[in-house]
Formats: structure tokens, sequence, C-alpha cells
């Protein structure tokens, strides 16, 4: 139940019996219309600027229109005072027994309270992480790991039919750099002294089991080959290790894709679907020969002055126009990237997402332009781009790790702090800013640890069930028993409770159609505020403690409070991919 959704739809319905709507059926847009909760809840529960946007297209003044609508709003049996405020703001507080409704409906759809069908069922594809196969996960793949996976987790929470897709770079220079980094630590495991690692090669120690394994079933026999011989099989093992290790790293973070896509089977067959994605643009006549001019700056080592077939994408919205196919007629990352989101849009998704770093911002013009020429426009494309975390101790940088040679592992982070702690705090900040992540205060037992406060809350509302079977024993309820008793509960700070508990909704809405995950958490602090406050305040007055043993209706009504604040927390939680725990020690 999303109550400003129904109030939204009961201000049109009521400005449809107005005479001055009346007349002008059929030139009144109601769909500016919204209903929210005001800044200030001295005001009101909820305030709508119906009045402010209808006023000039109806003739009229937006205070006198804003009386008209708050007349009427007084009518209705769920509202219990309307006022008008500025130029015409409507505020609108609801009667106990409309918050009491909120609550029914909450604990009988348990976590399922917020599940919403804005996606309408349509498919959308969020392609997330998407690191080079080359080593381990740094902690800058995980915050784009976490911000992707619970993006995917509150789409299809909102609707949607959401692929989780992982592409895997396994084609290019840096596939080889991994397969010469590997055929030293090959030689390396049959006993030669390699010295240190030549510069341009991968020196982290990671590649170590894989020199390891090569040994064990090739044993010598590849040092006989020559290059050409031993660099297709060398790259193949090179590449099943590393997907396969950062498969096991994912799975450490709770992420888990649900399908991964492999560059090469776009260089399959001659190339042909790179050939044939360009072949799809030159049709829509996107595609020209000509020369580019040198970029601004320091020119790239791939610039070519001379003519190549080029994406005509400056008339589709890019800065410039981009290459596909160099002179010597070998083709661009960038045709890979054509044929790739070809694929996608030939597997039937007009809406996708990448979530790719902060150092892909170039990318993000080009593949605006891409999907508005190999669509026609149809295609809804978003690049989130993630900002960098650094890791403190203390207050202190963390340093680099020695087993990836050069950075912190995304394993090392989770198998310090725990998968928990990792997930929620890489969410617990909107994705384009930069994130400072302290493992000291990330294990904190304390309210300035959010993820350790939002569980705790559950934890709490499970020890209150407890309770109560303590105090009544044999005790056992039903959703439908709890919700049969929400009419006892009109408290004050019950109410705020049952408030807090009814923004779910609208959070998760608005979180999906944004595109914010972020939203969720901060929502989940909030609503684990207020329940650890409404706690607080039943040790020192009894009477608002969830379980009276001298009460037995009044506490069935507060323990079908506790229960949808633990549904939602469960649910929230899901959504981050973290867990709720019944106990924490």
């Amino acid at each position: 139940m999303n109550l400003f959704t129904d109030f939204e739809e009961r201000i049109k319905t009521l400005l449809s019996t107005l005479d001055i709507v009346r007349e002008k059926e059929g030139e009144v847009d109601l769909s500016r219309i919204n209903v929210e909760a005001p800044r200030d809840t001295a005001h009101g529960d909820v305030a709508t600027n119906a009045a402010m946007v209808l006023a000039k297209p109806l003739g009229t003044n937006p205070r006198a229109l804003a009386g008209l609508i708050a007349e009427a709003l007084g009518k209705d049996g769920d509202v219990s005072e309307v006022s008008v405020a500025g130029p015409g703001f409507i505020n609108i507080r609801l009667s106990v027994a409309y918050w009491q409704k909120v609550l029914k409906a909450a604990i009988l759809a348990g976590e399922d309270f917020g599940r919403s069908q804005a996606g309408g069922g349509k498919p959308i594809n969020v392609e997330y992480v998407s690191a080079n196969p080359t080593g381990p996960m740094h902690v800058g793949h995980c915050r784009g790991a976490v911000v992707g996976d619970t993006l995917a987790n509150l789409l299809a929470y909102a609707g949607w039919q959401v692929t989780k897709e992982y592409y895997i770079n396994d084609a290019g220079s840096q596939i080889e750099v991994l397969a010469r980094s590997v055929f030293l630590r090959y030689r390396e495991a049959l006993g030669e002294e390699i010295g240190d690692i030549p510069p341009g090669l991968y020196p982290g120690d990671y590649l170590k089991p894989v020199g390891v394994a090569l040994a064990d079933e090739f044993g010598q026999s590849l040092l006989s080959k020559t290059e050409a011989e031993w660099l297709p099989i060398v790259k193949n093992k090179a590449i099943d290790a590393m997907m396969a290790m950062i498969r096991e790293d994912l799975a450490a973070l709770n992420v888990h894709h649900d399908l991964f896509f492999s560059e090469r089977t776009l260089h399959a067959d001659g190339a042909g679907p790179i050939r044939n994605a360009i072949n799809d643009l030159t049709f829509k006549g996107h595609v020209y020969k000509g020369a580019l001019p040198p970029p601004k700056g320091q020119v790239p080592e791939d610039w070519e002055d001379r003519e190549q077939t080029l994406f005509r994408s400056t008339e589709v919205g890019d800065d410039i126009d981009r290459p596909l196919i160099k002179s010597d007629g070998s083709y661009t990352y960038f045709a890979a990237d054509v044929a790739y989101f070809k694929n996608k849009y030939d597997r039937g998704f007009e809406h996708m997402i990448y979530v790719l770093g902060a150092d892909h911002g170039g990318y993000v013009k080009r593949l605006e332009a891409l999907a508005r020429a190999v669509s026609g426009g149809t295609v809804t494309l978003t690049v989130l781009l993630t900002q960098l975390v650094k890791l403190f101790r203390d207050g202190e940088p963390v340093k680099m790790s020695k087993r990836s040679g050069d950075f912190v592992t995304l394993r090392e982070v989770v198998d310090e702090v725990g998968r928990d702690s990792v997930r929620f705090m890489m969410i617990y900040r909107k994705a384009s800013e930069p994130l400072d992540f302290d493992f000291a205060k990330v294990t904190e037992q304390s309210k300035d640890n959010p993820v350790f406060y939002v569980q705790y809350a559950h934890a709490r509302c499970r020890s209150v069930f407890r309770q109560a079977a303590e105090a009544f024993p044999g005790f056992s309820l039903s959703a439908d028993e709890m919700a049969a008793t929400v009419g006892a509960l009109d408290d004050p700070n019950e109410l705020q409770l049952i408030a807090k508990l009814a923004e779910y909704p609208r959070i998760i809405e608005a979180a999906a159609l944004a595109q914010e995950p972020h939203r969720v958490a901060f929502y989940l602090y909030d609503l684990a505020s207020a329940f650890h406050g409404h706690w607080n305040k039943g040790k020192d007055n009894t009477s608002l403690r969830f379980v009276n043993d001298k009460n037995r209706e009044l506490t069935i009504a507060r323990l079908g409070l506790v229960h949808a604040v633990a549904s939602v927390l469960k649910s929230g939680l899901s959504i981050t991919g973290t867990d709720a725990p019944d106990e924490m020690r």
C-alpha cells in the first residue's frame, strides 16, 4: 500500500468533481500533481502541489484553488485536518484509522510490503563489474559490483525483469600480456630461476598457482613449443583460471551474475558479429570513410592520420566521430563495443544500464550515441559511474597488497570485515561521490556503524517475539491475528513509527526510477533509528513496551507493528544483499 499514490489518486478524483475543473475538462494536465511528505512533519503527514500546478491553466489564484481543494479533502474520512500554506501548498494530516489501515497492509504483506510493479515486467539488462580477467578483483571493482548488484535487486523488486550481466574482456593485448606472465610462472614452477618480473608483465603472486597448474598438466612439453604454439594454450588456461578466481571473489561478496558474456565470441567466425554490427550501422547511414583531426592534448597511440571507417557518432550526440576499422583493416576496440551493444539489443533489451568506474567517463557519450544509432532512439540507456574508494584503518591509509602486487584485493577486504559490512557501506553513499572506507569504523558496534545499527534493529525485533513467547507460554501468532488488532494502536510514538514504515513503498519506486540504490540504505538506517528510539522510550515509560503481560490484545497489536518493521528491514537488507540476523552478540 503506497499512501502517496493513494492520496494522489484521491486528489485527482476529487478535482474531477470541482466545477472549475469540469469546465476545462480535457485541457488540464493532472500528471504534474504529486503528493509527498512535507519537510517539516509539524506541517502535516503529506502535502500536495495540486493547486500550485493547476491554478494557471485553470485561470485562478493558487491559494483560492487550494482553499477549494482543502474544503473537499476535509470531507474525506481518512483526513483529520487540512491546511493551506504559503502561496498554495496543501498540508494534510491523516487520521489514526488511516495509519492503522497502513499498518494492517504492511503486516499482511510481510516482506512484499513495498514491492512494486513500476517496471511493468519489462526486461532490463544491468551490466556491472566487467573487469579484465587479468587478476583478482580489487576494491575499486568492489564498489561497482555492489552498486550494480544492489541496483539489479532493487529493479527486480520494483517490477522489472532483470538480467545481471558480466562482460568478459578476454580479447586484446592485455590477455596476451597475461598469457606471457603466466608462462613465466610456468617456467618458475618447473624450477627455473626467473628473477625479477620484467616491466610490462603482471607481477602479482596470484599467478603462481596458475603456473603450477600448467606444470602439473603439461610437464615440460610447452617449453619445446614456439610462442605461436604455446600462446593460445596458455591464454585459454589463464583466462579460465582468472575467471574462476573472479567468480569466487564475487561469490564471497554475494554477487552472482545471470550471464557471463565473452568478448572473444564477437571475434569468432572471422569477427562476423563485429562485421555484421558495422554493416547494420552502415545500412542506417551512420558509417563513412574519412580521417579524423588529431585530438586536443595528448595524442593516443592508436590515432591515425589517414582514412579509416568511422562511426558518424557526432550526429547522434557524441563529441567526436569514432573509428571502427583502422586503415590496415583491423577492428578498433570500439567496434567490439558496437557488436556487444547490438547483441544486447537483439536479445530484446530496450532498457540497459552500464555500471562503470569513474575512469570510464569518456565512454558515456559514445555509448549513448551508439544506443541512439542502433535502436533509432528506442533504447533507454544509463551509464552509472562509481567514484573511487579510499581505504583507511583508524584514519590512516591502507597499504597495498603483496598478493596483487599493486592494489588491495576485494577478497582481503571481505575476509577482514565481513561481506555484510562491505556491501552495506559500499552503497551508504551516492555512487557518484567518493567513498572513504575505514576498516575500524565498519566493525564498530555502535550507531555510527550503519550496517550494525540496521541489523541490530532486526535482531531486536526478533528478540521481542522471544520475549512474548516467555510472557505468554505457547504463544503463536499469524499475520491475520496481528492485523486484526491494529485498532489498539493509537499512541503518537507508535503512529510515528507507522508513518516511517509507510514511506517504504515510495522509497522503493523512487530509488528504482532514479537508479539510486543508496536511497534504500539511507531509509533502512532511518527506520532502524526510529525503531531504536521507540524501544528506548519503553525503557523509561513501561506503558510503551512492546510486550505487556497484563494486556494480551495490546501486546498482539504491538507485535504486529514489530513484525512489520522486521519485514521491511529484512526486505531492504535483502535488496542490499546483506543478511537480517535474528540474534547479534
